[in-house]
């Protein structure tokens, strides 16, 4: 018995998501999770991070290396208003998103089970899941899609 710390990062514009399971919310795997969800943004065409926006979390209040790591990306932190959790609205729904379409959809035979389920759900939510904010189209589809591995429906309004 244990538990699994989640990591995720949303982008601002797209709505592509970004996960890792931790067992732990240290300031090193989260200054590594930065890098790795940075260079996972770069390789989708989202060269640029201006900002990163936290929670209140000891490691991005107190963590030394972790304004380094922000500072390698050339981006600034700014963390949420205690117990305003809707500030950081686009990560908390993707939050529900995570809860009700994978770690809870169907009883798991093992964590280890579910833990891979994660990279089949978040290929979903980032190529195929439709969002009523991207008028019906996949996060993919507002990044650059530089290799054109990926194509999703064409959606009209009536």
């Amino acid at each position: 018995m244990g538990f699994d710390y989640v990591h995720s990062a949303v982008d601002d514009h797209s709505r592509l998501a970004y996960s890792e399971i931790h067992s732990d919310e240290k300031v090193v795997t989260c200054t590594g999770f930065l890098a790795r969800a940075a260079a996972f943004f770069h390789a989708h065409g989202i060269t640029r991070i201006e900002r990163v926006l936290t929670d209140n979390a000891w490691a991005y209040r107190k963590g030394l290396a972790w304004k380094p790591a922000l500072a390698d990306l050339g981006a600034t932190g700014k963390l949420t208003r205690a117990y305003r959790p809707q500030t950081n609205g686009k990560v908390e729904r993707f939050n529900r998103a995570l809860h009700d379409e994978w770690a809870y959809l169907r009883p798991y035979t093992s964590n280890t089970e579910r833990s891979q389920a994660l990279a089949d759900f978040l290929h979903t939510y980032n190529h195929h899941r439709c969002h009523t904010a991207l008028n019906g189209h996949p996060p993919i589809s507002r990044v650059n899609n530089a290799a054109g591995q990926y194509s999703w429906p064409a959606v009209t309004a009536a």
